[in-house]
């Protein structure tokens, strides 16, 4: 039986897409407008929409 890997994450899932969100603003700075930095923009706001809803869902009231 094929066994998983268990990697322990030292950043929580927030701050993780966070860091992705940033990195792909910057990424989309460094191209002319277009589909492809659209499609960067995009991602990145969905990456900071998921960390806030998961910050959302682990708070307490």
């Amino acid at each position: 039986m094929k066994r998983r890997r268990r990697v322990k994450q030292i950043h929580s899932l927030e701050e993780r897409l966070a860091q992705e969100a940033q990195e792909l603003r910057r990424r989309a700075k460094e191209l002319s407008p277009g589909q492809e930095q659209e499609a960067l923009l995009t991602r990145a706001r969905q990456y900071e929409e998921a960390a806030y809803m998961s910050e959302l869902l682990m708070s307490q009231g």
